[in-house]
């Protein structure tokens, strides 16, 4: 007997190219599917979205006849900025203006024991970013994956290790599997360099994170965020900054497949944390 599958409405605000902005209706098993159709029918990028619900669900002949349909847009649409959120975070229509000034920088966050640095680029650019700067450390230990609590609402965090192997593999494990992890909003990588006590992170908001004692490689990770074309801004305005949603990419799997998938490429679960 076939599963039953569950479809969802979603009001998905877009952007087009020639700024131009459109509000439709769009239905899917989650709020990636949605996106995805959504973008394909109106030929743009989405920049806010919210789960449909009341009068804002399609009904007649929209339902069952097509996944999207173009609904009246909403003033809060015309506010948003029109930032390329990475795939995987996307922030709330209702919220979506607090967001407006968002841009490609990295700022130093003041710590008084770790050297913090933090990117945020776009969604063209955010894969180049993170393998990028991996590529140029010059060793890395290990790779952690984190499957968040809120993937699938399950309550609780599972910890992914890898045992040790070097910043080579790492990247072409990553590389191969850049949709499923690094596109995911509901995962979280950190790369560890052991000897300088530092990590490489991919936070579940989509930023990239350089975490080191001793100011470990700050003049290094800060020359080539410039290389990959991040300038360093004085202050940035966060995804954290308003209500969001985390999502996974239409072409990506399930929870329980990414479990299954991580143990057969030989990580180990090291730790289950409630939420």
């Amino acid at each position: 007997m076939a599963r039953s599958v569950t479809r969802t409405w979603y009001r998905v605000g877009l952007v087009r190219a020639d700024d131009s902005r459109v509000l439709v209706a769009a239905q899917g098993e989650h709020l990636g599917v949605a996106i995805a159709s959504a973008e394909e029918h109106a030929h743009g990028r989405a920049i806010a979205a919210e789960v449909a619900s009341g009068d804002a669900v399609p009904l007649g002949d929209s339902v069952g006849k097509q996944p999207v349909v173009v609904v009246p847009d909403v003033p809060e649409l015309h506010a948003a900025g029109a930032f390329a959120w990475p795939s995987g975070v996307i922030p709330q229509l209702a919220g979506a203006a607090q967001l407006a000034g968002a841009r490609r920088g990295y700022t130093i966050h003041p710590d008084p024991e770790l050297l913090v640095i933090e990117a945020q680029t776009d969604a063209e650019h955010l894969v180049d970013l993170y393998l990028g700067l991996l590529e140029r450390l010059p060793y890395a230990d290990n790779l952690e994956v984190r499957v968040l609590d809120h993937f699938e609402d399950t309550g609780t965090t599972d910890v992914w290790l890898t045992s040790r192997v070097n910043a080579k593999k790492i990247l072409r494990f990553l590389d191969d599997n850049d949709v499923e992890l690094l596109g995911n909003g509901h995962l979280e990588l950190s790369v560890y360099v052991r000897q300088q006590k530092a990590t490489l992170r991919l936070t579940q908001h989509k930023t990239v994170v350089w975490l080191a004692e001793n100011g470990a490689f700050e003049d290094e990770i800060t020359r080539w965020l410039r290389e990959l074309a991040v300038p360093r801004v004085d202050d940035n305005i966060a995804i954290t900054g308003a209500p969001h949603f985390h999502y996974r990419p239409a072409k990506s799997h399930n929870r329980k497949w990414v479990d299954e998938e991580l143990y057969k490429q030989r990580l180990r679960k090291v730790d289950t944390l409630k939420a």
